[in-house]
């Protein structure tokens, strides 16, 4: 089993536009891609801040990775923007499950040219499809925008406002 342990770190939360974040110390930055095996990407993390432990993605933006810290993160811990704050940091090496519509999977099924091009999609438009399917509420809906998710897949029309190439 390799060795996620916590990595402790101290930091001034700043902000940046209007989204709080702090920077990783560089020797804990570089310990924690040896943890994921990886210095690209966004990178899934448990932390904790003054104890309270989160689930967080360590992203790199204009140049910097950078920890961001929601308002709950930064309520529980009672830690504002200008505050230092002890936290703690591992690599999270669980899969971020997405849910599944099964409409659509079925339809995919049935449908071999539209699942071809599902599958050559970016896993992450794949996602968002899946997901918006799966957050509709009536099956009437579902049902109607599984049919155009499918014509969106055979390259007849739009579906959450794309075309596809």
């Amino acid at each position: 089993m390799l060795d996620y342990s916590y990595l402790p770190f101290s930091a001034k939360i700043e902000i940046i536009g209007i989204n709080p974040f702090v920077f990783l110390p560089d020797s804990v930055l570089q310990s924690l891609m040896l943890q994921a095996g990886t210095n690209k990407g966004k990178i899934r993390v448990h932390i904790k801040i003054e104890g309270f432990e989160f689930t967080q993605t360590l992203v790199k933006y204009s140049g910097y990775w950078r920890l961001y810290l929601n308002t709950p993160m930064r309520s529980t811990a009672k830690k504002e923007v200008g505050d230092r704050a002890k936290f703690e940091i591992r690599f999270n090496p669980e899969k971020k499950e997405h849910p599944v519509s099964l409409e659509l999977k079925t339809a995919l099924e049935k449908n071999k040219k539209a699942k071809a091009k599902f599958e050559s999609l970016s896993p992450s438009l794949q996602n968002e499809l899946m997901r918006y399917i799966f957050g509709l509420k009536s099956e009437k809906t579902k049902i109607e925008n599984v049919e155009r998710a499918i014509q969106y897949l055979l390259g007849k029309g739009k579906f959450l406002g794309r075309e596809i190439s």
